[in-house]
């Protein structure tokens, strides 16, 4: 009779690695490193069977802090290893940690690819809007008129917005949390680690060194109530500091709206994360500040094949027809010759 082994019980402090953690004093990163160790504890996922994949930048030392396998790859391209990794080893569980700056940039196509795919894999993305580890150069999420070090008078790229893309590319868990709102950050990437499929998540992170308070609209607390809605399944949009204003649709435009005045919650939009299609998910992404609210959550959570699994099942389909291949057999087979 076969004996089932108990996964030891592992705290926070478990997946700690040994190493300085090097990123600048008041950092955001700090706060999304230490609730991915305490969400990973909490789901008691093994340390062995986890692996961290990152491109370049700051968020990209990520790997050589936690105590699980980790590739510290190059930039852009750790959607491509993770791909590799996944299909390879589905047994894993594996994040991509990227930048706006890594993965945006020239990462763009393969992060495109790994979110249209769906491969069983989170990725999280650290948004600051500026390049930190190079000393402040403008990002592709960076706002039109950006004044930095190489845009010194203004940024005039359109910046790219991460959840539209996701979106856009069919992503099937789509997601925005804030490094600050500690409590709504460690239930998203808990809800990203259950999501079967890529799970893609935008973390607005300060980087208080060249683009500090970035994001202060949606952190302090005298303005957040206004400037920020969490989406919650099947509620209204709703915000507020008494919650008396929310989001309708006219036509297939939002607008804020005040409760009451003839106007109750039943007239509001009501978030709805497994619609099938994926348009209001899209139309949420578009709510900028000042304009609006912008919300944080959940925007799209819903089920449909995996890439690793539907590969897997085919190479295990090609075996019970064909038997085990064979490589160099291959390699010598049809026409060959040898050059002397």
């Amino acid at each position: 009779m076969s004996m089932q082994t108990e996964l030891p019980v592992l705290s926070s402090a478990d997946f700690a690695s040994d190493q300085d953690v090097r990123w600048c004093p008041g950092c955001g990163d700090y706060s999304i490193l230490a609730q991915m160790k305490k969400v990973l504890a909490g789901i008691g996922v093994e340390r062995e069977k986890t692996v961290f994949v990152s491109g370049i930048g700051c968020s990209s030392r990520f790997p050589y802090y936690m105590n699980t396998y980790g590739i510290h790859s190059i930039h852009g391209r750790a959607p491509a290893f993770a791909t590799g990794l996944k299909a390879s080893r589905p047994d894993l569980t594996v994040w991509v940690i990227t930048g706006d700056g890594d993965g945006l940039s020239i990462g763009g196509n393969h992060l495109m690819h790994a979110i249209r795919r769906n491969l069983d894999i989170n990725i999280v993305m650290f948004n600051n809007q500026i390049y930190g580890l190079t000393k402040g150069q403008y990002s592709p999420t960076s706002p039109l008129g950006k004044v930095t070090k190489s845009t010194p008078m203004g940024a005039i790229d359109n910046p790219l917005h991460p959840l539209s893309i996701a979106i856009g590319c069919e992503g099937t868990f789509v997601a925005r949390t804030i490094d600050m709102n500690i409590k709504h950050l460690a239930a998203t990437l808990r809800r990203a680690a259950d999501h079967r499929g890529t799970a893609f998540i935008e973390v607005y992170q300060n980087c208080n060194v060249f683009n500090d308070g970035a994001f202060s609209y949606a952190t302090d607390r005298n303005t957040k109530a206004d400037t920020v809605i969490e989406l919650e399944h099947g509620r209204p949009l709703i915000f507020g500091k008494n919650r008396e204003k929310g989001i309708r649709l006219n036509g297939m435009e939002p607008e804020v709206v005040e409760l009451g005045k003839g106007i109750t919650e039943d007239d509001l939009l009501f978030h709805d994360e497994k619609a099938p299609e994926p348009s209001l998910a899209y139309l949420l992404s578009r709510m900028r500040y000042p304009e609006f609210p912008e919300p944080i959550g959940v925007f799209r959570a819903v089920d449909r094949p995996r890439y690793d699994q539907m590969l897997n099942d085919q190479i295990a389909k090609a075996r019970e027809q064909q038997g085990e291949g064979d490589l160099q057999a291959l390699i010598h087979s049809g026409e060959t010759w040898s050059v002397s």
